[in-house]
């Protein structure tokens, strides 16, 4: 049996985010429009982060970069930036399309575009699979300069000849190991196929796998390579486990939930069914709870992540659906109450 009580002493003095120190750039360095600046500073960011700082000023001069850092270290502004800065929002064409393997991420990304380019005139649209693709073709046919989206939906969109990609100049893939994985890579490999041969590709994840190397040779013969991994987690993040058999663990939970000083958790199991008994059991113990998992109708997960996100509930169970970049800043706890099936799962 685990001490409990050591646990909830080390888990009380932890400290939870940290960045890395920087170079001391400034986003004025980067020459910037003024109207961009007023989104950035206007969102809270003062300074760039370490793979802003690397990846910002080599995008703007249209090499092709792979980039490795950690979550949470403001990848999303390191490619949303410079994506932004080069778009003519005089010009009536989609000149940038990022992917990403979630409608949850795609969302997130979407609104980090929306929320830094405000005093842009650019039009932000996201599309993602399980939506209408009714609504999405009546919004192509009004101006659309920067598409964050699916793969398989991009895909399906441009195929139709609905969405048109001849002035693409930047195709930006986040969490880009996923990207390709068997389920997207045909779909990721086919659109290329419709950019224009000048188009600039960025790729950021925390982990490449080696699966990565035969596509990177391919369309990315020599990139600017960005690898701020030299450790595997975030300073500040402190781990630890809990050795139990499987049925003390939700007496362990129950136990953490009442010690902890808790603002949001986010606890992962292995399957949709042990997702939906975890969090009926803890409403059960009294705690507020919601779950999300991807057999969910799409409207019911739009709601429980908007509502999550907003502080509606204090904890959220759900499978590794929800590992990829989703960036909750008051989730200060996170909960693997079953082992993680990949390491590439437990990093993210």
């Amino acid at each position: 049996m685990f001490n409990l009580s050591r646990l909830l002493y080390l888990l009380s003095e932890i400290p939870y985010w940290d960045v890395t120190a920087t170079k001391g750039n400034e986003f004025e360095d980067y020459f910037l429009k003024r109207e961009l600046l007023m989104g950035i500073y206007e969102k809270g960011f003062e300074r760039p982060s370490p793979i802003q700082e690397e990846s910002i000023p080599i995008a703007l001069t249209g090499s092709d970069i792979l980039a490795r850092a950690k979550n949470g270290t403001g990848k999303t502004a390191a490619f949303c930036i410079p994506a932004l800065e080069k778009i003519d929002q005089d010009k009536n064409a989609i000149q940038v399309v990022i992917l990403v393997p979630t409608r949850e991420l795609a969302l997130q990304t979407s609104q980090v575009c929306k929320e830094l380019g405000k005093h842009l005139k650019i039009q932000v649209m996201v599309t993602t699979g399980g939506t209408s693709l009714k609504d999405d073709i009546v919004r192509l046919y009004q101006p659309v300069h920067l598409l964050v989206g699916t793969p398989g939906r991009v895909l399906d969109l441009t195929k139709k000849g609905i969405c048109i990609l001849k002035d693409c100049s930047m195709l930006i893939m986040d969490e880009a190991d996923k990207l390709l994985s068997p389920e997207f890579q045909p779909s990721v490999e086919q659109l290329i196929r419709y950019l224009p041969s000048s188009r600039q590709i960025l790729m950021f994840s925390a982990t490449f796998p080696v699966t990565v190397k035969a596509f990177k040779d391919k369309y990315l013969p020599k990139p600017y390579v960005i690898n701020l991994m030299d450790e595997l987690t975030l300073k500040g993040i402190t781990q630890f486990y809990a050795f139990v058999e499987e049925r003390q663990k939700v007496h362990c939970l129950n136990t953490l939930f009442s010690k902890l000083q808790i603002n949001q958790s986010i606890i992962f199991c292995n399957s949709v069914n042990r997702v939906e008994l975890l969090a009926k059991k803890i409403t059960e113990l009294g705690y507020s709870c919601f779950y999300i998992h991807a057999k969910m109708l799409q409207d019911h997960r739009n709601r429980v992540f908007h509502d999550f996100r907003n502080g509606a509930c204090r904890n959220l169970v759900c499978t590794d659906l929800f590992t990829r970049g989703i960036d909750i800043q008051a989730v200060n706890v996170v909960i693997n109450f079953d082992f993680p099936k990949t390491a590439e799962t437990y990093l993210h």
